[in-house]
Formats: C-alpha cells, sequence, structure tokens
C-alpha cells in the first residue's frame, strides 16, 4: 500500500510517522491508526500471531513521544497488585504507605494481556477509563498523558483468557499489524536489530508538543451531514441482527474522536466521510460481536456488509 499524503504544516507529526516507518516496515495504514488512537486519547489494543512487532511498535511510539515507559508481562499468575502497586505497613510512622506499580506511568505496555485471568485485567479498569487509581478508599491520580497498550494473541492460542466486554469497550481501537509484504520483509531481513534501532530512537517531540497536537486535533470541525452519517451507522449497529448488540454512546463519541484525529493525520481541515471510514473497522470492530459463532473473517464479513448498508452522505 502506498504511503498516506500528510500536510507539511505539522513536521512533527510528520518526523514521529516518519520514524516509525524506520522501525516497523510496510505497515503505513498501521502507524497511523496508532498514531490517531494517541492524538485521540484513546487506549490502544493490538492483536496478532507473536512475531510481527506488537510490542515493537508500542517501544517505538513511547520512545519517539518521549513518555514516561513501563512494560507488564501479563501472565496467567500475575496478581492486581502487580498492576496497580501495593500499600505496606512502616514501622516508623505507624501507617500504610502506598508503593505505585508500574501503571503510575504516562504509557503503559500491556503485553500479551490475554493471558492475564479476569481478576488481574480488570485492575486496568478504572485506571483507563478515569485516570486514577483506588486502593484502600484512597485515589491516586495517574501522570498524564496516560496511555495504554495492549497486545494480545489469538484467543484459539493456548494459555489466553477472553477479554471481556468492559475491557474492550475501554479500547478506543483495536488493530492487526500482520506480516509484512515481501519488499518489506527483504529489507526486514537485510536490515539493522529493531531491537537495537529502537532503543537508539530520540524524541521527535515534547509531551507539550503532542498535548498541542491533540488539542489541535480535537478541534476538527465535523460538519451536523457528518454527525448524521455517524448516528446512522450508531443507530444502524444496534437494529442489525447480525449483532448481538450494537454500539454504545461511548463507541459513537470515540468514533467522532478517532475520525477527527486521522483527517487531521492526513492534514485536512475539516472530517470528511472516508475519515469515518478509515477509522471504523478499528473502532467498531471489537465492539460488534456476532450473533452466531463465525470465524473471523466471516465476523469481518459481517462489519463490511453493515458499513455498506448505511448511505454516505
Amino acid at each position: 500500500m502506498a504511503a498516506l499524503p500528510i500536510a507539511s504544516a505539522h513536521p512533527k507529526l510528520h518526523s514521529l510517522i516518519a520514524q516509525l516507518n524506520q522501525i516497523i516496515l510496510g505497515k503505513d495504514r498501521q502507524i497511523r491508526l496508532a498514531v490517531s488512537c494517541m492524538l485521540a486519547h484513546g487506549h490502544l489494543l493490538i492483536e496478532d500471531v507473536p512475531g510481527v512487532g506488537k510490542t515493537t511498535l508500542a517501544h517505538a511510539l513511547a520512545k519517539s513521544l518521549g513518555l514516561q515507559f513501563q512494560r507488564v508481562q501479563f501472565t496467567s499468575d500475575l496478581l492486581p497488585a502487580d498492576v496497580l502497586g501495593v500499600s505496606i505497613y512502616d514501622r516508623e510512622t505507624g501507617k500504610f504507605k502506598f508503593h505505585p506499580g508500574p501503571i503510575f506511568s504516562q504509557f503503559l505496555l500491556a503485553d500479551e494481556v490475554n493471558r492475564a485471568t479476569p481478576k488481574t485485567q480488570s485492575a486496568l479498569l478504572e485506571a483507563m477509563e478515569e485516570q486514577q487509581v483506588t486502593m484502600d478508599s484512597e485515589t491516586h491520580p495517574l501522570p498524564r498523558p496516560f496511555f495504554v497498550i495492549a497486545t494480545q494473541n489469538p484467543s484459539t492460542q493456548v494459555g489466553t483468557f477472553p477479554l471481556p466486554e468492559s475491557q474492550l469497550d475501554r479500547f478506543l481501537m483495536r488493530m492487526e499489524i500482520g506480516y509484512p509484504d515481501r519488499a518489506a520483509e527483504r529489507a526486514l531481513l537485510a536490515g539493522a536489530d529493531r531491537r537495537v534501532m529502537t532503543a537508539q530512537l530520540q524524541p521527535v517531540m515534547s509531551v507539550a508538543d503532542f498535548s498541542d497536537l491533540q488539542a489541535q486535533a480535537g478541534g476538527m470541525h465535523v460538519a451536523p451531514a457528518l454527525l448524521d452519517y455517524i448516528q446512522a451507522l450508531v443507530e444502524s449497529s444496534r437494529r442489525a441482527p447480525q449483532f448481538v448488540s450494537g454500539l454504545s454512546p461511548r463507541a459513537g463519541l470515540g468514533l467522532i474522536a478517532a475520525a477527527r484525529a486521522w483527517a487531521f493525520v492526513a492534514g485536512r481541515e475539516a472530517v470528511l466521510p472516508e475519515d469515518v471510514q478509515a477509522v471504523l473497522p478499528s473502532v467498531a470492530g471489537h465492539r460488534l460481536k456476532p450473533a452466531q459463532n463465525v470465524s473471523r473473517a466471516a465476523a469481518q464479513e459481517l462489519h463490511n456488509e453493515w458499513i455498506k448498508s448505511v448511505a454516505i452522505p
């Protein structure tokens, strides 16, 4: 797929995407989806087979944005306290002192999140929605900005626990990276070690710069006709017999935010229907559960049929 054009009005954003494309080869669209998700203040779920660059992309994003980074390898014996932190009794003060866990960072990589038990998965719910952690009746705010990028292996693999709907809904987008094409894989095989390259990355912007870009993306103009289209998509998903349940109001808001961010990355001055369609599979795919037990490919076809059934303004 040819690289999508990007306006020179946002040179730092251009530099960010260009640097990521040097690490993850031949996946320009997936990189732009990841950047758009973060511009929209969203969390990202990357689902794919091991070894296609899920963790590398997360590392590269954190390094390129200069964010405080923590990684947690999710396993079946991981406890909520291993993620959130724990209160330990201090003999000198006679009180319990809270010791923050790795979630107290600007960028948390939850690696192979579906290998942890549902109890540990649920430890992320409050943090992802409210950007805070409550322990022993005391609320602790998380750093700003705060992003979770989670990776998961296909549910057909041994030792995985499916993410509940409440957990899935906390992720603005879910996407796959996929195998590289022949040219990209040849360049990957002939090139330098991606782990070494990622470790050597330098930030292309400050946290303040990225926060400013987030504000600009959030201010992208959305015409009333486009709001009608988004509302029609949400309403039709609730009536569609092929899905167990439709999109929630939070999903509709997320779709608008993601479309704004995608349009901003593309250098446009307003959001167009094609921006909505570009992000719709990633925003809606993990929220719309087929009414029947079908394969991943068949589920994708159901989603495509639903999208085509709604007229574009």
